[in-house]
């Protein structure tokens, strides 16, 4: 089912008469709002790192996300009013909401929630059916980040995909369900139906590939090729163990002999469906050729326009579509004598107050919620602060899971990972089992504690940070810093590793190098540890003694040389 511009102004007439938020203002708004004109032949819809987010939700932007080297002050390292600045968005606007963390509990009352798949899938018909020919890709992490999902394995994220309309997609936190998981999925579920692209993921002892590295589709009788890139540091950031055979990497001599290879066979157009993050696929677009466009995920970012990079044989598009639902990009292609003659591209917020819920999609997400309404709706407390996650050291929530293990392990330091998934709770909401799990659900989710010397901690501290602020793009996991309870230190990013992190003290002490301290934290990476109960135990009985949770203050570190930075607000 498509919908045209006169079946959506009907669409949102009927849910507005049904009960939704939907007057006649609102339902004006909504037309405007979404009416994208047709351009060219060829349409890309693109959405990445949803994180199992099957209902709208709140996303705090990040107000730290600090760019270093070649990435200091260029999107997508722009913040606030900067980020505002560089794309001619109007302060206080629907977009300055949802591409900005400004003003946010007021801004969020205002303009309500973004995503759901519900309202998503309305706007996927709507598009479509106002395009020539078009494809939808999924750039991954989409079969993670709440309860639903981790208690299906993913299964309720999966039909989701087939019902939206979904023909490609590429993964990262999927393989965290284990590689037998991922092949079962692509070979029952999405046999004949969504191709599972990975070009850079093969055997572990012959090299042999695990999945089809592209596919050539026909749009409107032009060739577009679609190369699928997953997360290249799989086994690094999660326990080796769920991907014990394969081999993941960047692979930038094969991407290269790829896009040669499709072009050979009459590609007009090649698009890598990346999840690199931004910074990788920056520097990739620089040095590969022959892609046209890098619709791109990981790394949550939120970026209006695409940025335009040159290399030796031309010029490529690279996007990024943000996460949790809220967005969906659109690029329309005017394809002519073989090539990309002109392009349009909107990254769309998804606001589900101007957007009716498809109603097949609605009672579908219903059915994959009902055997555990019961069980997600248990209220455990309630927050009078703003709760959020993202941002490149510490959020409110990420405070709160820190508090929690440091009282419930009696420990004196507490370390959180930095996941850039987790919805954002407004002042006076309930803290449920559901919002709990929106912040833990994963499949590696035990408590340890640990006797540390302050020797190692400040290894793991460099190390972590490291991964975020390394000069060099390739060298750069994605995620933001780990969270730290308990202890203060000082952060210079723009130093080398061994060297960015100082001042490291606990109850304002220094901390020695050969003292041991008590450590708490949750998610080892590592095979063989002692863990305990999963996080998300910890939190919820921490919740339910308190009934009430205080606004935090925030851990964060003191950050030396980011003076000018824009992507500090």
């Amino acid at each position: 089912m498509s919908l045209s511009r006169r079946e959506f102004l009907q669409a949102l007439g009927a849910a507005a008469a049904a009960g939704f938020a939907l007057d006649a203002r609102t339902a004006s708004q909504a037309s405007s709002f979404y009416d994208l004109p047709r351009f060219g032949n060829v349409s890309l819809l693109h959405f990445t790192d949803c994180h199992a987010q099957l209902l709208p939700v709140h996303f705090r932007e990040p107000n730290v996300n600090l760019g270093v080297a070649g990435s200091t002050n260029r999107p997508p390292h722009l913040v606030g009013e900067a980020l505002l600045k560089h794309f001619r968005l109007r302060p206080g606007s629907r977009e300055a909401h949802a591409f900005t963390h400004l003003d946010f509990t007021r801004a969020a009352k205002t303009y309500g929630k973004l995503g759901g798949f519900a309202h998503l899938a309305t706007l996927v018909k709507r598009l479509r059916a106002g395009r020539r020919a078009s494809l939808l890709l999924d750039g991954g992490d989409t079969w993670q980040g709440s309860a639903t999902s981790l208690w299906t394995r993913g299964q309720d994220m999966i039909e989701a995909q087939k019902l939206l309309g979904v023909d490609i997609m590429t993964g990262h936190w999927e393989f965290t369900y284990g590689a037998a998981r991922v092949k079962e999925v692509v070979a029952r579920d999405f046999a004949g139906r969504i191709e599972f692209l990975a070009q850079n993921v093969e055997t572990g002892d012959f090299g042999d590939p695990v999945f089809k590295p592209y596919t050539i589709r026909e749009l409107a009788g032009v060739p577009v090729g679609i190369i699928g890139q997953a997360f290249p540091y799989t086994p690094i950031a999660h326990p080796r163990r769920f991907v014990a055979e394969w081999k993941f990497g960047i692979e930038e001599e094969r991407l290269q002999r790829l896009a040669s290879e499709i072009r050979g066979k009459g590609a007009q157009v090649v698009v890598l469906l990346s999840h690199n993050g931004m910074d990788v696929d920056l520097k990739l677009a620089s040095r590969v050729t022959g892609i046209d466009v890098v619709l791109g995920g990981h790394t949550h970012d939120g970026v209006p326009e695409p940025v335009v990079v040159s290399n030796a044989k031309g010029r490529t598009l690279v996007t990024n579509a943000g996460s949790n639902g809220k967005f969906l990009a659109v690029l329309d292609l005017d394809i002519r004598g073989g090539r990309i003659s002109g392009h349009r591209y909107r990254l769309l917020p998804v606001f589900a107050n101007l957007l009716p819920a498809d109603p097949e999609m609605a009672r579908l997400i219903e059915a994959q919620r009902a055997p555990y309404e019961g069980k997600l709706s248990e209220k455990l407390a309630v927050t009078e602060g703003l709760l959020y996650r993202r941002g490149n050291f510490n959020g409110s929530f990420d405070q709160l899971i820190l508090d929690a293990l440091m009282e419930v392990k009696g420990a004196e330091i507490a370390f959180s990972p930095g996941f850039r998934w987790g919805t954002t709770l407004l002042p006076g909401e309930a803290i449920t089992l559901e919002q709990v799990m929106n912040q833990t659900a994963i499949t590696y989710p035990r408590t340890t504690l640990a006797e540390l010397t302050g020797a190692a901690i400040k290894t793991i501290l460099e190390d972590v940070c490291d991964n975020l602020f390394h000069p060099d793009p390739y060298y750069r996991q994605g995620g933001d810093m780990v969270r730290v309870g308990g202890m203060s230190y000082s952060c210079n990013p723009l130093e080398k590793i061994g060297r960015r992190i100082g001042d490291m003290r606990l109850r304002g002490r220094p901390m020695e190098v050969d003292k041991t301290y008590k450590v708490a934290s949750w998610a080892p990476v590592g095979e063989g540890e002692n863990a305990g109960e999963p996080m998300w135990d910890v939190l919820s009985r921490y919740l339910r003694d308190r009934k009430v949770v205080k606004p935090r203050e925030l851990n964060l570190p003191r950050l030396v040389g980011v003076k000018g930075n824009l992507g500090i607000a």
